[in-house]
């Protein structure tokens, strides 16, 4: 008997349907075709263990198995529980509703005891189970959560292949999960592990992080070991705009074919923070591998990439950084794949001015000799340097404010500012579709929306010739100060928004580590 039963290939971050054919006819063999890897292969011994512990037979048949397209390779061992499900019902041993078997996507790691493992990528194959037009989605009961934020969908979770196999036999059923996402959604959106509050002092450096923030720039931080860099950092997702639920969407598929989804979790409700170690390697950062899998880069879609100690990473590590950053997207091509993974993050980035922490600082004595400052900066190259627009200078706390009892400002004030910044970009850029904010500004667009007057303009003039500031410098001067414009609903660029955005470029002056 001839019988179809449907899954899911992830590829990149979306799902490709795939059709397994199971042919029982009077033999003994089992053949398994259609570009299965090992882990596929494998599942006969899975199915065989799980269906004898669970009083369930492995029909003794020649068995013919296709995955079709044959052309697609199928990996790792969620299909498990289409192909036993399959099995058991061209063997017409068992009586399957087949009608019924064909509206629904099955999806699921078989362990040895029946009991049903939990798969990556279960948002995306949910997504495309609508897409397709089936009435419903069976998978792991850790992954129906994830699944369940796709609505005009059933799904249901189960525990073990017994429950499915009497579900489609009539015998019992599976209750659906159903996720209030909205709801769900905007109640975790303000709950943070961290907040500004915390923070003594520094409060130039915050400044600069909620300029950052507002306009979606890249900042680096540059201070002496213990002067709060990593702490404030890691507080920037508190202050940053909130998820809309399209982005939440987008970002949650990166986590889910990564498997970074916790167990019951649904949407993400908060931007990612991703801090890799600085040992990392390219493929790491950017993503790919044998089985292709989302970097860091991607991990962080939509939030923050923060690299602690920034010299210390391995410069090709850097360097792969540098067209994420302009295209925000990653093509990974192989010989036998390509896949395409969205990488819109916000790079923050901190380091010590020299090796031994001490270079500008107001009372230590720094210990480099003469030209290891510069050395050590020349870890960094300039076309990295070109793509952050703010880089701050920060000083230790001083004892009084250490002590300070008094609370500093929440982050919840600081988010309200970034928001409306935020709202006024938005409907600048309402005609730019893949322009969403200042830090994202063309050649075009800027010489439009970042015109300076005329005293503004003398005063861009005079400190590129006082500091010896790069040309580069230019169009992100331009790009900060039209933030810090929207931060103050400024129609226009005045004077001291240009002057604080040039106090921003510390490391293009040239007198920098000399």
């Amino acid at each position: 008997m001839l019988v179809k039963t449907y899954a899911a290939a992830v590829q990149g971050i979306s799902a490709t349907l795939i059709k397994i054919e199971v042919n029982c006819t009077k033999g003994i063999q089992f053949f398994l075709v259609g570009l299965p890897d090992v882990a596929v292969r494998e599942s006969h011994e899975r199915i065989i263990s799980a269906l004898q512990v669970s009083d369930l037979k492995f029909p003794r048949c020649r068995i013919v198995v296709n995955m079709a397209p044959a052309d697609i390779r199928k990996e790792g061992a969620a299909y498990d529980l289409p192909l036993a499900i399959g099995i058991l019902a061209a063997a017409n041993e068992i009586d399957f509703d087949v009608e019924k078997l064909e509206k629904y996507m099955l999806m699921g790691e078989l362990s040895l005891d029946g009991s049903l493992q939990s798969v990556k990528g279960a948002l995306p194959i949910a997504i495309k189970a609508r897409e397709d037009g089936f009435e419903g989605l069976i998978v792991p009961k850790q992954n129906a959560r994830e699944a369940a934020v796709v609505n005009n969908l059933k799904v249901c979770g189960a525990e073990n292949i017994r429950e499915v196999v009497d579900f489609f036999c009539g015998k019992g059923e599976l209750e659906p999960t159903v996720v209030n996402t909205r709801e769900e959604f905007y109640a975790r959106q303000q709950q943070f592990d961290c907040d500004f509050s915390e923070v003594r002092g520094q409060e130039s450096v915050k400044r600069a992080l909620e300029v950052a923030a507002a306009g979606g720039h890249n900042i680096i931080m540059i201070g002496p070991p213990g002067s709060g860099k990593s702490m404030m950092a890691r507080r920037l997702p508190s202050i940053l705009p909130p998820f809309t639920l399209q982005e939440a969407l987008e970002t949650t598929k990166i986590h889910s074919v990564a498997g970074k989804v916790e167990k019951n979790m649904s949407l993400l409700a908060q931007r990612p923070f991703r801090s890799p170690h600085h040992t990392i390697s390219d493929v790491a950062m950017v993503g790919g591998g044998t089985f292709p899998q989302p970097g860091e880069i991607s991990l962080a879609h939509n939030g923050v990439l923060f690299l602690d100690e920034l010299p210390e990473f391995n410069r090709s590590v850097l360097e792969v950084l540098r067209q994420p950053l302009e295209d925000r997207r990653i093509g990974i091509s192989r010989a036998r794949f390509a896949v395409d993974y969205p990488a819109s993050f916000m790079l923050v980035a901190s380091m010590n001015p020299c090796p031994c922490g001490y270079y500008n600082h107001p009372e230590r004595q720094c210990l480099c000799a003469h030209g290891v400052v510069q050395k050590y900066m020349n870890r960094i190259s300039g076309p990295l340097l070109d793509r952050i627009d703010i880089q701050i200078e920060i000083v230790p706390v001083p004892f009084e404010k250490i002590s300070e009892q008094k609370p500093a400002e929440p982050s919840a004030n600081i988010r309200e500012r970034v928001i409306r910044a935020r709202e006024i970009q938005g409907k600048r850029f309402v005609s730019y579709p893949h322009t969403y904010c200042n830090a994202q500004m063309n050649s075009k667009l800027l010489h439009k929306y970042a015109v300076p007057d005329n005293a503004g303009l003398e005063l861009l003039k005079n400190a590129m010739q006082k500091f010896n500031l790069s040309a580069r410098a230019y169009d992100r001067i331009l790009k900060v100060s039209r933030t810090i414009a929207d931060l103050e609903d400024a129609p226009g660029i005045m004077p001291h928004h240009l002057a604080e955005a040039i106090n921003y470029r510390n490391l293009d002056r040239e007198t920098w580590g000399t």
